[in-house]
């Protein structure tokens, strides 16, 4: 089974600091179908990209964006981003350095 897990687990409040999927994509990664799977390690690595990371510049993805009605930083604990750049998402990385609100 495919996985984008690095073997550097911490639940860095609602994200994995090691592979950034969600706590929620961890638990429920073994009942996900190829898939499914495959689209949470696309959209870890900003495919299909959305925009641009406004922090790192490089590609992101929400799921708002996207056409979705929810995205996948809605599971995290919130985070403090009034000193990031636009009105723009954070890509996983950017968004899981930053602060608890």
């Amino acid at each position: 089974m495919k996985s984008p897990c690095v073997a550097k687990c911490k639940n860095n409040d609602g994200i994995c600091s090691g592979c950034l999927r969600t706590m929620k994509e961890v638990i429920e990664w073994q009942s996900f179908d190829d898939i499914k799977r495959e689209s949470v390690m696309a959209e870890i690595k900003g495919q299909p990209d959305t925009h641009f990371c406004p922090e790192c510049h490089e590609p992101a993805h929400c799921d708002i964006s996207a056409g979705k009605a929810t995205c996948w930083c809605f599971e995290l604990d919130k985070r403090d981003t009034t000193d990031c750049p636009s009105g723009r998402c954070l890509c996983r990385q950017c968004l899981s350095k930053q602060p608890l609100a």
